[in-house]
């Protein structure tokens, strides 16, 4: 969120280390804006109410040095009284446009909620005809996605306690979804993936966490589709013989708490086929490859980008011959929502250039998916000052259920 790291407890919002960030690359100012709560990001970093009543344009100007400044109109002119700086308020479309020329007066290089080419997609929230308006007061408009990820991705204290507990409760619930599934073999039947999935979700509930989204309980080809999800017109028996991936995620149900996320693979029987054997020892390298690459840059000093730990799992799937069946990401920011808005593992679906920075998370879960099944193992890797780490249990081999 919007604060500095002493006070991310008491939220408080802290203009000069905001503006500190500002300098550091090398900007005028942050300039946020909203029309219709449109941008969920500036309503989270300035702590504004999101329920609001919004109908007219809002500005909030943070320059790199002195006062911020408001720009709102006259008829919601208290709608950012919750802020500091000083307030200019418009209504007719000339008034707005001078006044956003008065409280840009100066600047040349501002941050909004936008990214070239829209290679962020997450961040890139302001229209196009606002960018232009901005642009024709002879202001240059750069990304905000790395203010965005200081400010808003990194986690405080509690957050990060939060997140291993949850870790604790989450990686329970799986062992339990395998136990389940051996149980109802071992009876004469058969469970399903369905009935795996609202398993799941009732212990979650047990275990005082909530979800976002329905677990992935995906059986033989199925799991060749990373994004397949079960449901009760669909959903395939789980029988001895059968490969099982899972992929669940949860967090606490309390305010501010933050995800954990991984993906599991299991096999029913005593031993998995070698071919299976042999495309998970493959994902499992890239993954762990992938975790000691991060851990060294920061470790070392080194700055890596979130293109570049990508390309680090991409290159060992494709040295294997699996390139064209990695077809997501390698990782995606995780926080209050199971993707957050920091440095995603990416050069596939985007080329994330935003650096891993230290109280950040993210997944790392390389996959290989095939007609006939898809290995998918994911870790959640937690970075501080002094290196890079998985937050929970690490799968070393393919469950035997």
């Amino acid at each position: 969120m919007f604060f500095s790291k002493k006070s991310l407890e008491s939220k408080q919002m802290d203009i000069a280390e905001v503006q500190g960030q500002i300098r550091v690359q090398g900007l005028d100012g942050w300039l946020l804006f909203d029309h219709h709560v449109r941008d969920p990001i500036a309503y989270r970093v300035l702590a504004l109410d999101p329920n609001a009543h919004v109908s007219r344009r809002w500005y909030y100007w943070i320059p790199a040095t002195g006062e911020p400044a408001k720009l709102v109109h006259a008829i919601e002119d208290a709608r950012l009284d919750s802020l500091p700086g000083a307030r200019r308020a418009y209504s007719s479309w000339q008034s707005h446009q001078a006044g956003l020329a008065a409280i840009l007066e100066g600047a040349r290089r501002v941050a909004m909620q936008y990214s070239p080419n829209c290679m962020i997609p997450v961040v890139s929230l302001v229209d196009a005809g606002t960018v232009d308006l901005v642009r024709s007061l002879g202001v240059e408009v750069v990304s905000s996605a790395a203010l965005v990820q200081h400010f808003e991705a990194r986690w405080s204290e509690s957050q990060r306690d939060s997140h291993f507990e949850a870790g604790r409760r989450v990686d329970r619930v799986l062992m339990a979804a395998f136990r389940r599934i051996r149980s109802a073999i071992d009876a004469g039947g058969a469970s399903s993936e369905h009935s795996i999935a609202q398993f799941i979700l009732r212990c979650f509930r047990e275990e005082g966490m909530v979800t976002m989204d329905s677990p992935i309980v995906a059986v033989n080809a199925n799991s060749g589709d990373p994004h397949y999800g079960p449901d009760e017109e669909r959903s395939q028996p789980i029988r001895d013989g059968d490969f099982v991936l899972i992929d669940l995620w949860a967090k606490l149900d309390s305010p501010g708490s933050v995800y954990y996320d991984i993906t599991w693979t299991g096999f029913c029987g005593a031993r998995p086929p070698d071919r299976i054997r042999n495309v998970f020892e493959v994902v499992k390298g890239a993954r762990d490859k992938t975790l000691a690459a991060v851990d060294a840059a920061i470790r070392e000093g080194r700055a890596i980008q979130g293109w570049q730990v990508d390309d680090t799992a991409r290159e060992h799937i494709a040295t294997a011959g699996f390139g064209a069946q990695f077809v997501h990401r390698t990782g995606h920011s995780i926080g209050e929502e199971v993707h957050g808005n920091g440095a995603n593992m990416d050069n596939l679906e985007m080329r994330d250039e935003r650096p891993v920075i230290p109280a950040t998370c993210f997944s790392i879960e390389p996959g290989i998916y095939l007609p006939e099944f898809g290995v998918r193992t994911e870790i959640d890797c937690y970075v501080d000052i002094d290196g890079a780490r998985a937050t929970g249990a690490v799968q070393s081999e393919i469950e035997r259920i």
